[in-house]
Order: structure tokens, then sequence, then C-alpha cells
């Protein structure tokens, strides 16, 4: 298509990767939480995940879950997750709720992945795709185990 120097082309996928971040954080936070349902098929806790032992024990959660930054302090409505702040049924079920809105958001983050091969070579585009899963899948990884945790302190699992 048209030849780019490396230097515009960091830059670009940069840019292009920031947008859509944004873009998809700023639209799924618009959202009523009330659209979110903890049993629906993509948020819905897996028989694997039951396993007390599967966050803590095989991914070590408790290990890296410190470094992970909470994008809730980017918009004004956004909702703190790095900790609780509070013990209310109402407070835990919102917690819980927000769970899914981010972890819809980093699965939406991963989708645009095939724009990144319209402008860059294949083992560029390649790369950004593998540093869009590495940014994002923590991120969902978090949001379901904390969730699984809420579920099972308010009573709500199946």
């Amino acid at each position: 298509m048209f030849e780019v120097s490396r230097f515009w082309l960091i830059v670009l996928n940069v840019l292009v990767i920031l947008t859509i971040h944004l873009g998809i954080s700023l639209a799924l936070n618009r959202i009523p939480l009330k659209w979110f349902n903890p049993q629906h098929f993509l948020f819905r806790t897996r028989d694997f995940e039951k396993n007390p032992r599967f966050y803590t024990h095989k991914l070590k959660v408790k290990k890296w879950k410190t470094y992970i930054p909470d994008g809730a302090r980017l918009f004004r409505s956004g909702f703190q997750k790095r900790a609780l702040a509070g013990d209310s049924r109402q407070y835990l079920s919102t917690f819980m709720l927000e769970t899914c809105r981010a972890e819809l958001t980093h699965w939406l983050q991963m989708v645009p992945f095939f724009v990144f091969f319209l402008w860059n070579p294949w083992w560029s585009a390649l790369a950004v795709c593998v540093y869009l899963f590495l940014a994002n899948m923590p991120c969902i990884l978090l949001q379901r185990h904390n969730r699984y945790r809420l579920l099972r302190v308010l009573d709500i699992t199946r």
C-alpha cells in the first residue's frame, strides 16, 4: 500500500491502540449496569474456575494482580476495582457487575486486531496481536477471579 518508516509505524500503532482502548472503555462505561448479567454465557463461571486453587495456585493471581492498573481512574464515573471500598450487599453486587463490564471491555479491546494487518508488515501486526493478548488477558482473568469470589460471598453461584 504505502511505505512508512519504522518510527511512524510505531507511532501509528500506539495511537490506534490507544484510540481503540479508550474508545471501547468510554463506550462501555456508558452502558447501564442492568445490562450486565454474571450468568450470561460470556461471564458465567466455568467448571474449571470453580476449583479454588485454579486462580491462586495455577495462575498465581495474588502475585501479579497488584501490577494490573485500574483503568477506572480515567473516567469520572469509573468504578474503582483495585480494592473493596465497602462490604454491603449492594456494593458487592455493583462490584460484581462492574467486573462483567471490565471483562467485556478487555475482550472487545482485542477484537480489532485485524486492522493492524492493513498497514503493518505481517510480523509487526502479529507483534501487535501478541501485545493485545498479553495486555488484556491478565485483566480478563483478574475480573473473572474477582467475580467468582464475589458470587460466592453473595451466595448466588449455581
